[in-house]
């Protein structure tokens, strides 16, 4: 079966209040508009989700959110995991076997540094040396099951992000 992960930073955010935690961080007024944006991108591009994963961080709940609405999830049903944030790539292989297999597309909104470890470990065909916020990679691979992923030669078909000019 053809499988589909996107993996998505989160929007820009906000560093108005230097005594917030990292953690209860906010977007800013340009992350609120770069979401829905690059979701409706994503739904352009018939990219709809059947999962959305997203790490427990404001800002990244917030992206989720806003991308869920932009394709036409229902924001009831992401899934919520504090493990991803700021985690290294290898959780993100742990979160992708947890999946149904029923579900072809997944979405993954979490964080730097990890998730550009994670995007560059994919294929040796792409490389970025940062992910930018809001910024989004799609992988297309063949598995009968999520848990197969870290064995399937994967193809990055997708790279954007809000300054990208489509």
């Amino acid at each position: 079966m053809e499988r589909t992960l996107v993996m998505i930073r989160h929007a820009k955010s906000s560093w108005a209040n230097p005594l917030q935690s990292d953690f209860e961080r906010p977007l800013n007024d340009r992350g609120e508009q770069d979401a829905p944006m690059m979701g409706e991108r994503l739904k352009k591009r018939n990219m709809q989700p059947d999962v959305i994963i997203a790490s427990t961080a404001k800002r990244a709940k917030q992206t989720a959110k806003k991308i869920a609405k932009a394709v036409g999830y229902d924001e009831d049903k992401i899934v919520w995991y504090e493990k991803l944030y700021h985690c290294i790539p290898s959780v993100f292989e742990e979160v992708l076997y947890e999946v149904a297999d029923g579900a072809k597309t997944v979405y993954i909104v979490a964080h730097n540094p990890g998730i550009t470890e994670f995007v560059n470990e994919l294929s040796d065909k792409f490389c970025t040396d940062n992910m930018p916020t809001c910024g989004m990679v799609g992988i297309r691979f063949e598995a009968e099951q999520w848990n197969e992923f870290s064995r399937t030669k994967k193809e990055v078909i997708l790279f954007d992000y809000p300054k990208n000019v489509t």
